[in-house]
């Protein structure tokens, strides 16, 4: 299975009571397949995966799979800060036919490089799925090393890597240990246009929630190397990148989406609605992209 180009870190529709909208789940799909979007990652730091009960996971899954029917790769968050856990969640990821998991580092516990090593290489020997390892060290407290990285890519089924501290040099030096092993992905949108011209194979994206089109015209750009054409979408980009973190990821990008109609306005404790100093910013950069109208 080959991912890459533009994939969304996908939203977890709510209604404004919390509740699991799961109409607008299978509408979101439906618009990310319809935009051209080359995956789809559900529960995970976006889909407020912390917050989401058991049953809930398994049903988001469930929706995902049968709504994409294999017209587009369902990636499963399945990471925690138990092992066992990942472990569970990742073999009922398998079960109910997703088509990778993304892992991130175990947050809180903050664990060495060698317990960050027997942890994946656990997950790996033990479920047969495709796995992207994901680092993301403003959050979760704890990062891969380089070495560490190099170390896991003796697992067949660890195939990539979402790097999301927005590290370029990291990322340089990481695609020349092992780029011909393991394929690269950011999760950073601001920085996303030079990790793709420096030799990353796509972008698990927040923006792409809001401007799935845009984001993705904007990756087969950069990959088939026409520089012009993905700089100008980049920079008509940018104000969105960075105004959907003026509050913690996803309360922005919820508010946006909910601005669309694409969503409703739910969302879970301990996040809030976005607050209301922050619409206008969130609104003009949306103009600037080219998602919304600009008003006369």
């Amino acid at each position: 299975m080959m991912l890459g180009g533009s994939m969304v870190a996908l939203v977890t529709p709510m209604e404004p009571t919390g509740a699991l909208d799961e109409t607008c789940l299978r509408s979101l799909i439906e618009t990310h397949i319809a935009a051209g979007t080359q995956a789809i990652s559900v529960i995970g730091t976006t889909g407020e995966a912390p917050t989401l009960t058991e049953s809930e996971r398994k049903k988001i899954i469930e929706i995902a799979v049968e709504t994409a029917s294999g017209r587009v790769p369902i990636i499963v968050g399945t990471g925690t800060y138990n092992t066992m856990e990942t472990l569970y969640l990742t073999e009922q990821a398998l079960e109910l036919g997703a088509d990778a998991c993304l892992i991130v580092t175990p947050y809180y516990n903050r664990p060495t490089q060698e317990g960050l090593y027997q942890h994946y290489r656990t997950i790996a020997e033990s479920v047969s799925i495709p796995i992207i390892l994901y680092t993301v060290p403003k959050r979760t407290g704890c990062d891969l090393s380089v070495e560490t990285i190099e170390r896991l890519t003796d697992f067949p089924n660890i195939i990539g890597l979402k790097e999301a501290s927005g590290d370029l040099a990291k990322a340089r030096e990481i695609l020349a240990r092992v780029g011909d092993r393991i394929d690269l992905y950011t999760g950073d949108d601001a920085s996303s246009l030079a990790f793709l011209l420096q030799g990353g194979k796509g972008t698990i994206s927040v923006t792409a929630n809001v401007a799935p089109k845009e984001i993705r015209k904007m990756c087969e750009a950069a990959l088939a190397k026409n520089i012009d054409l993905a700089g100008r979408l980049s920079t008509q980009l940018m104000p969105l990148h960075k105004t959907l973190f003026v509050e913690v990821n996803p309360i922005p990008v919820k508010w946006a989406l909910a601005e669309l109609g694409w969503i409703k306005s739910g969302i879970r404790l301990p996040l809030t609605v976005l607050s209301d100093e922050y619409h206008e910013v969130v609104k003009e950069a949306m103009q600037i992209a080219g998602v919304i109208r600009c008003a006369h």
